[in-house]
């Protein structure tokens, strides 16, 4: 079970949305004292906390190995950091809703169920008492009793609402496969039933081949009228899911979807210009936001600058420049690290600096983790608001950066 994706300029270590206290913000609770206090100890000691946590749940309840997949390497930290993520926020209400909200609705593909949710609170308390030697005791676990009861709650209800309107997941057929680079391929697949989403945001997905693994793709192309979705992978290095969807996936082969998810959208009430930053295959949720710009009869500017680690792998440029051709709004600019060829050369933080001042933008960031994390600081280094910043966060990018 993983943790969502967010989309924040200041995303935290732990995957989870972030919260700015001001200087007049209250005193936190009794309780919130005692959990930070204790996530304060496991931390240093969070990788043994973690496997004895899921050593504890799969000898107490055995049923449960199965919601999880066969090889726990990636998986394995996901669930218990969440939780303590979810426990670091027990003060902050609303930020703590939209988290776990999230969490609930994305467990559904798993399987998971409320029935779940007690032994996971067991283990989790087996877990923080073995390890939290100097600040455990009854008034602590009394503390962690209440946070874990709230949360969890919050997660069943926001999972009980999701199921009256949505599946547990999609099937969705692979009805075309094309490679554009030895490993980059475009995959579009045709949902079995109709698959609500918004430009700009993503989804996890699961290949037969590797059951019960889901990687997070965003989708390429804003809604389209026959109902079929393309993505962008690039196959990384010890990538299961990656390597399987470029080098094995052909049409007809059946994939699981998750529910769509990512807040990385258009507001169409402003009027802001769109600042857009693409690296990689992180273009496409870029290229999904022109189109909807376009199909809502915005004419506000657009400018894309689409970075890639040389010309060949600019592999979506003719499709962006042939955007270019057909909206007077929007302007592309192609970036790559050196070398002769088209477009600027650099690095696309400084592309981006160099071609401002963007007052008046709205930025968005999809890209490696390295690009989202330097294209950040270079924005708020230009002035650009926190709050007009959008990006997915840098744990999930499974789509676009070296991990499986």
């Amino acid at each position: 079970m993983d943790a969502p994706a967010t989309t924040s300029a200041d995303t935290t270590g732990t995957g989870g949305p972030t919260g700015t206290r001001g200087p007049t913000a209250p005193s936190p609770s009794a309780d919130a004292v005692l959990i930070h206090r204790t996530l304060a100890e496991v931390g240093p000691v969070a990788d043994r906390a973690t496997s004895y946590f899921y050593a504890l749940l799969f000898i107490r309840h055995p049923e449960l190995r199965d919601l999880f997949p066969v090889a726990m390497d990636i998986q394995r930290d996901r669930l218990f950091r969440a939780i303590l993520t979810a426990a670091g926020l027990l003060d902050e209400q609303e930020a703590l809703v939209e988290y776990l909200g999230g969490l609930g609705r994305g467990h559904r593909k798993y399987g998971t169920r409320s029935a779940h949710y007690p032994a996971v609170g067991e283990a989790l308390l087996g877990a923080l008492s073995r390890y939290a030697l100097t600040t455990w005791d009854g008034e602590t676990e009394a503390a962690w009793v209440r946070a874990y009861t709230g949360i969890s709650q919050i997660m069943i209800d926001a999972a009980a609402e999701d199921e009256r309107r949505a599946p547990d997941w999609w099937q969705a057929e692979v009805v075309s496969h094309e490679r554009r680079t030895t490993d980059i391929a475009v995959l579009t697949v045709r949902p079995d039933q109709p698959y609500p989403f918004l430009a700009g945001q993503y989804t996890a997905l699961e290949t037969p081949w590797w059951p019960r693994i889901w990687r997070h793709y965003s989708f390429a192309s804003a809604p389209r009228r026959d109902g079929l979705l393309s993505f962008h992978v690039r196959a990384v290095p010890a990538g299961w899911v990656s390597n399987a969807l470029v080098h094995r996936a052909r049409p007809g082969d059946i994939l699981r979807l998750g529910a769509p998810t990512g807040s990385m959208t258009v507001d169409h009430t402003t009027h802001h210009g769109l600042l857009c930053l693409g690296g990689g295959t992180g273009i496409a949720p870029i290229r999904a936001l022109v189109e909807d710009v376009a199909e809502c009869g915005d004419r506000r500017p657009v400018e894309v600058f689409y970075g890639a680690r040389s010309e060949r792998d600019l592999y979506d440029i003719g499709t962006m420049m042939r955007l270019q051709r057909t909206h007077p709004w929007l302007t592309v600019h192609p970036v790559v690290p050196g070398g002769p060829g088209r477009g600027t050369t650099g690095l696309l933080p400084d592309a981006v600096r160099e071609a401002g001042p963007w007052r008046g933008y709205e930025a968005f960031l999809s890209g490696p983790p390295g690009m989202i994390r330097s294209g950040v600081e270079v924005l708020r280094g230009i002035g650009l608001p926190a709050e007009r910043i959008r990006h997915d966060a840098v744990e999930e990018l499974t789509a676009v950066s070296p991990s499986p």
